[in-house]
């Protein structure tokens, strides 16, 4: 064999499902796929953001763009996204599972008990019902790749920042656990922890002087990330040429 044989880093042909694709992370991530020829499939709870998406991101890609209205915590609907996808090109190539959030910022002492159950829900939970249906149609099409997108807030404390550094960290887990579960049946699973990326989440952030200069200080490279910058991480590991990393 060839010692070193041509990186597939093309996407045509491919068809991959993105959760949260409305927006931030999830939005980036489906255009840089579509533009490189990828046929994507939005999933987001608001159908008019979706919609509006996918107008947004044609205009500028040679792949097909399509989305799915759908709550990521009901596992039925999700079940019903992933055979949607499935039954629109035939197949199912890669997953980002971007959908996640919190709104529980605030001391531990004083958290609402229902909000931490929701954003558990949001972030962990969803991304499970996500895996488990995306893996079978994977699975049963020879391969693929599977990325959650995590935080760094999984791995460093954040005060105040509630339930999303412990949903992040079971991600983190999960992203492992299925990993080892799926790697015999050729599916890669890969996190991505974002930092600081200047999307709608973090608006409040960016405006504030003192907590964005923070930020900057307490990166390496001394800036805040840009959608762009996890969306190449995004592709490189949905690529061939990251065949061996899960």
């Amino acid at each position: 064999r060839r010692m070193f044989p041509d990186m597939q880093l093309s996407f045509e042909d491919r068809t991959y499902l993105v959760t949260g694709g409305g927006s931030g992370i999830g939005k980036g991530v489906a255009a840089a796929l579509v533009a490189s020829g990828a046929n994507v499939m939005l999933m987001g709870r608001s159908a008019d953001r979706l919609a509006a998406t996918a107008d947004e991101i044609k205009s500028g890609g040679a792949g097909e763009v399509n989305c799915e209205p759908a709550d990521i915590t009901n596992e039925d609907e999700v079940a019903r996204v992933v055979d949607a996808v499935v039954a629109w090109q035939g197949k199912l190539d890669g997953v980002v599972n971007s959908a996640g959030g919190s709104n529980t910022v605030g001391p531990i002492t004083q958290i609402d008990s229902e909000l931490w159950r929701g954003v558990i829900d949001l972030n962990v939970n969803g991304m499970m019902y996500v895996l488990k249906h995306s893996a079978r149609a994977m699975v049963r099409g020879g391969g693929g790749s599977f990325i959650g997108i995590s935080s760094i807030a999984a791995s460093n404390t954040h005060r105040w920042f509630g339930a999303y550094g412990p949903a992040k960290s079971a991600v983190d887990h999960m992203v492992k656990l299925a990993a080892d579960e799926l790697g015999v049946s050729g599916v890669r699973v890969n996190g991505i922890r974002p930092g600081l990326i200047r999307t709608e989440l973090t608006e409040a952030v960016l405006m504030s002087p003192e907590v964005s200069a923070d930020y900057r200080e307490c990166t390496p490279l001394q800036r805040i990330g840009e959608v762009e910058d996890i969306a190449n991480v995004a592709l490189f590991l949905l690529s061939d040429a990251a065949g061996y990393v899960t």
